[in-house]
């Protein structure tokens, strides 16, 4: 089974927020989830806020193969997550 890194996406129409999970590749984007790793709120005001990651667990699947999606690979760099 091929694991992804990428969003989910959550809220309503206008106002979207977004859950990083872990996936089966063949799932689709708002389908069943692996595991939730984070969230990310586009619109949050305070910087710090909007993207919140769980290093531990995403540095682990990271190490079992898991590939992130472009976007996510972006806020894993911005974070300093190294696969462990």
């Amino acid at each position: 089974m091929a694991v992804k890194i990428r969003l989910k996406r959550f809220g309503r129409r206008h106002r979207a927020v977004y859950r990083v999970t872990a996936v089966d590749s063949r799932s689709p984007r708002d389908g069943r989830v692996l595991e939730e790793l984070g969230t990310y709120d586009p619109d949050n005001a305070n910087a710090d806020q909007q993207v919140r990651l769980n290093a531990e667990r995403i540095g682990h699947w990271l190490k079992l193969g898991a590939v992130p999606s472009d976007t996510v690979r972006q806020m894993i760099k911005r974070s300093g997550i190294k696969a462990s």
